[in-house]
């Protein structure tokens, strides 16, 4: 009878634990980080951490601003896609600003990159097609290389 009460209340403590963790995480995902923020597409929850200041405050005063936000140029086209990477992406920056690891200024990484190089086709696909025409299949160039700046004025 002793093992079981003790087998019970150690279950009840546990679970206690991890119910008042994950209210603690939700509340500070959603309420002093602002969470929800982030499942709407307004430019300015990017800004939520101070880390994207910089990169908020020039695409302000870019040309982009009349026309794209930032999901338009940072997220995969698709409901599931766009979310699937706004969740990675989300923990990811989370996890490198909590824990101090990113480098200063921060980075676009490779598969980001990616995506970004896809939104500036699809939005500029006749200037790109006029452009690559004569390069063929296998030959594309990227637009990143040259137009680096363009949607954030570094």
């Amino acid at each position: 009878m002793k093992k079981y009460l003790l087998i019970e209340s150690t279950i009840t403590i546990v679970l206690s634990m991890l119910f008042g963790l994950a209210v603690g995480v939700g509340s500070y995902t959603f309420i002093y980080a602002k969470g929800g923020s982030y499942m709407t597409n307004d430019p300015a929850a990017c800004a939520n951490c101070h880390i994207m200041n910089d990169q908020y405050s020039s695409w302000l005063k870019s040309s982009h601003r009349s026309v794209a936000a930032c999901n338009d140029c940072h997220t995969p086209p698709g409901f599931v896609a766009k979310y699937l990477t706004k969740a990675s992406n989300g923990f990811w920056h989370s996890f490198a600003f909590t824990s101090g690891d990113f480098h200063e200024p921060i980075r676009i990484k490779p598969s980001n990159k990616v995506v970004a190089e896809q939104a500036c086709r699809k939005c500029h696909e006749p200037i790109v097609e006029a452009i690559e025409g004569p390069h063929g299949e296998g030959e594309q160039l990227a637009c990143l290389q040259c137009h680096s700046s363009v949607g954030h004025l570094h």
